[in-house]
């Protein structure tokens, strides 16, 4: 019985021989898909793929009134129809049509999120989604832990990345903390890709893992301190950091905080901002040559052209003209021993028309006159938070990333 499939919080094993027939016998298709069973919407993807369908993928939590705004539609079911069946004989024919076929009639449309702003429709093909997919006989044997929302950029590429390799898939995203550590134990998971928030779940563990081989990280700065704790709970982890996008997918990987930039004539930086070319980009409202990502970056070195990310514009608090990198502050935050956890954001203010506000997870007592002391020893004035809240958690977007509120 070899599995595709396990939900722990669910209940829910599906074997590839489960996973094919479900697809044999699916008689109607919608192309749009708006479910918030995990499972459903990976088989829904699949679905769509091997008939060269379009799919629009819609989150599971999103309300009515926010689908309406986002696809003027508030019920789907005129988009239904009838498929011609066709029969797969088993997992390996389905790899084999996933490798090898072009599915140019195919597109997937998805909606930016991020951890502020509208969403943002974004269309991709068949060749732009699977372009980073890695196949080859050493990731025959991954077990990957799902640990994003699957209907997000990253959620697509690992579950393409494993289906596409005949891969196992055992569910972590946003399940309690028990079962994902007893996840990871019971299936032998090998391949971990996820935010760090996600990732600060295991500091609460007291445990390792020494099944998993590969800890991929992307969607938010991956800061040294948390590095170093979790290459204690898995020993025998090789890990990496990926900087992707909705608009484009994955770009550039690296070991730590720095990007070795490969293709130079597909980006330029001009006053610290990232800029993409058009053609790394999918399909949505955009003509320009040049596509501004809104990150500011850092050059650390040429001949390799080497990078680092220091934060997204968006995320910069303006206060009283000064501008306040609130990852800067965080990570002043996370020096001391008695802080878990942090996030810095801004708050408006009818005077100076920003303030910044920290959320603040203590692992031991420390009173905020303490953290003030330490904070004026180690940054100006005004990047010093006007308020310090103490909180037992912080909350996460829908892609698993921080929330600055």
């Amino acid at each position: 019985m070899e599995l595709f499939y396990v939900d722990e919080q669910n209940s829910e094993i599906i074997t590839w021989n489960n996973f094919i027939d479900q697809i044999n016998t699916t008689k109607i298709y919608n192309r749009f898909c708006y479910n918030s069973s995990i499972y459903s919407v990976l088989k829904h993807i699949t679905i769509s793929i091997i008939y060269n369908k379009p799919i629009i993928l819609l989150d599971g939590d999103f309300t009515i009134d926010e689908i309406e705004n986002l696809t003027g539609e508030r019920e789907f079911s005129r988009f239904e129809e009838k498929l011609n069946q066709k029969l797969i004989k088993d997992k390996n024919e389905l790899i084999k049509i996933l490798q090898h076929e072009s599915f140019d009639k195919w597109s997937l449309t998805l909606f930016t999120s991020g951890t502020t702003g509208l969403p943002k429709k974004v269309t991709h093909s068949y060749r732009s989604i699977t372009r980073n997919v890695k196949t080859s006989e050493i990731h025959k044997n991954d077990i990957w832990g799902y640990a994003y929302n699957p209907t997000h950029m990253a959620g697509i590429q690992v579950f393409l990345q494993a289906i596409i390799n005949g891969n196992m898939l055992v569910r972590l995203f946003n399940i309690i903390p028990s079962l994902l550590f007893s996840s990871i134990e019971k299936y032998s998971v090998t391949n971990i890709s996820a935010t760090p928030s996600f990732y600060k779940t295991f500091l609460m563990s007291n445990m390792t893992f020494p099944s998993v081989k590969v800890i991929t990280s992307g969607g938010e700065r991956f800061n040294e301190s948390l590095s170093l704790q979790l290459k204690k709970i898995f020993p025998n982890a090789r890990f990496k950091n990926i900087y992707a996008l909705t608009e484009a997918g994955p770009l550039f990987t690296s070991t730590g905080d720095i990007f070795t930039v490969e293709n130079t004539e597909m980006i330029k930086i001009e006053d610290n901002r990232l800029y993409l070319h058009h053609s790394l980009l999918g399909n949505f409202n955009f003509d320009d040559e040049w596509y501004d990502t809104g990150d500011i970056v850092e050059i650390v070195g040429n001949n390799p052209l080497q990078i680092r990310f220091l934060t997204r514009e968006k995320e910069l608090i303006n206060v009283g003209g000064y501008k306040v990198n609130p990852h800067e502050v965080e990570q002043v935050l996370l020096q001391l021993d008695e802080v878990n956890d942090a996030v810095v954001y801004s708050k408006t203010n009818s005077v100076i028309g920003n303030i910044i506000v920290a959320d603040v997870i203590l692992s031991k007592p420390i009173t905020e006159v303490q953290i003030r002391k330490f904070l004026s020893s180690k940054i100006q004035e005004y990047k010093i938070p006007r308020i310090i809240r103490f909180v037992d958690k912080i909350e996460l977007s829908r892609t698993g990333k921080i929330k600055r509120i």
